[in-house]
């Protein structure tokens, strides 16, 4: 059994594997079209050398090239053994084999008329795919060999004899506008294809913040329904002990001993609290429609917050402080209560031995924040980084967390956030230790829709 136990934790590891499966197959299908374009490379070079030297009768160091054709071919097969290996393709491999597809390219071109060949701008062709495949460190590496292949090339170059009897040459200014437009093409081509790819990425993460949102909403719907259902369930057996504790309260056997009629009038108000619960969830889920929305004024309802909860935890206190509120009139919000009091419920549970505290404040004139403060141990980093995610407690228990996971979608429904830190700086276990969650929400989301929020702060 111990060594059963013991297996657990050991399987953390086994999770980054899983995590790092969608980067690797990445690497691996890059390394694969870089083979396939390899290929394309050794038959295109292969044909043309043929046809210029046997078509046109050029005069063309064919042996020299085939032997360099020969070296990319034995390259490409040795990245085909490479990427049946287990091992993830880094990007040091892939900027590797973009830096021998340059050499041999760059060995082509010397043996045919270096910056006089016009296939010197497949140089652009290799910018291009390092642009779209590499990080800019190995990307600028790429560049700089292509840059510095093609300012070789200018200065060092066997002729391409058109003309046996007269080699061709080119002017200086000529070349110089030739090695300007190809600096150009090439820097243009690294900013912006590397800048095309930054904002895809960055619209592939919002599109998976979007799909993860979803999926919470629709997790959220889900447990309403069983929420709702679950109230319609309980009114009927809520309704039968109270009428049985009624009826045992007027019993003699209980009437006559005061210790009893105690015990059944606080089952009785416990009961009263259960119906109260079950009304709420049947009005959040939108089954009692018929009522109207109550108003009442940002004080009352900071006031009847803690009121309410205190009543609830007559054993825990509560400590309220109001700092700059506005005297303006809101609708009382029964979700941003519920998200209170689970705030307080947690705030209360992190530190059985002493009082929450509730801050209510407006840091502006549009916003509310409220804050609740405990003087427990406070967050674990880990709990910060995943603060608000479902099932995610401190609790050790299954199925715990789902409080915070529906206080934060809440909060985002409202146009507000959730946030979590430890107070003072400290971290988990600290002496002067305690967490604090703020909630921040507009308050023009509790005004009444007839009252704008500039004329109600006034």
């Amino acid at each position: 059994m111990n060594t059963d136990q013991s297996n657990p934790p050991a399987a953390k590891p086994a999770a980054e594997p899983v995590a790092a499966a969608p980067e690797r197959r990445a690497g691996r299908a890059n390394l694969s079209q870089l083979i396939e374009l390899r290929w394309l490379a050794v038959g295109g070079q292969l044909a043309t050398v043929l046809v210029v030297h046997a078509g046109l009768g050029l005069v063309l160091p064919w042996a020299e090239m085939l032997s360099l054709l020969g070296i990319l071919v034995a390259f490409n097969l040795f990245s085909l053994w490479r990427n049946r290996l287990a091992q993830p393709v880094s990007q040091l491999e892939l900027c590797i084999a973009l830096l021998v597809d340059v050499g041999v390219l760059t060995g082509q071109l010397y043996l045919a008329g270096g910056s006089d060949n016009p296939f010197i701008y497949l140089y652009l062709l290799q910018v291009a795919v390092a642009s779209v495949l590499l990080r800019p460190t190995y990307l600028w590496a790429v560049v700089l060999s292509t840059v510095t292949g093609f300012v070789a090339l200018t200065q060092w170059h066997r002729p391409l004899l058109l003309d046996p009897s007269s080699p061709t040459t080119l002017s200086p200014n000529y070349l110089g506008g030739l090695l300007l437009c190809f600096l150009l093409n090439a820097g243009l081509l690294s900013i912006f294809i590397v800048r095309i790819n930054r904002n895809l990425r960055q619209r592939d993460a919002e599109l998976a913040e979007l799909r993860q949102r979803a999926a919470e909403e629709t997790h959220i719907v889900r447990m309403g329904l069983l929420a709702s259902g679950a109230a319609h369930e309980l009114g009927t057996p809520l309704a039968t002990l109270s009428v049985i504790l009624g009826d045992w309260a007027h019993m003699a056997p209980f009437a006559a001993e005061p210790e009893l009629r105690e015990e059944i009038e606080e089952m009785q108000r416990q009961i009263l609290r259960c119906k109260a619960i079950v009304t709420g969830i049947l009005m959040s889920a939108g089954e009692m429609r018929g009522e109207a929305p109550r108003l009442t004024t940002l004080h009352a309802f900071i006031e009847g917050l803690a009121r309410d909860w205190r009543a609830a935890h007559p054993s825990a206190g509560l400590a309220l402080r109001s700092e700059g509120l506005p005297e303006v009139e809101i609708i009382s919000d029964s979700a941003l209560q519920q998200v209170v009091a689970n705030l307080l419920d947690n705030a209360a549970e992190a530190a059985p031995g002493s009082q929450p505290t509730l801050v209510a404040s407006c840091p502006d004139e549009y916003t509310l924040s409220l804050s609740v403060l405990d003087e427990g141990p406070g967050f674990e980093p880990e709990q910060l980084r995943h603060f608000g995610e479902p099932y995610q407690s401190s609790k050790g228990q299954p199925g715990r967390g789902m409080g915070l996971f529906l206080s934060v979608n809440v909060a985002r429904t409202l146009g507000g956030r959730l946030e979590a830190r430890n107070r003072d700086g400290e971290g988990h276990g600290g002496e002067e230790g305690g967490a604090a969650v703020t909630l921040t929400l507009p308050l023009a989301s509790l005004l009444p829709p007839q009252s704008p929020p500039h004329a109600s702060l006034r």
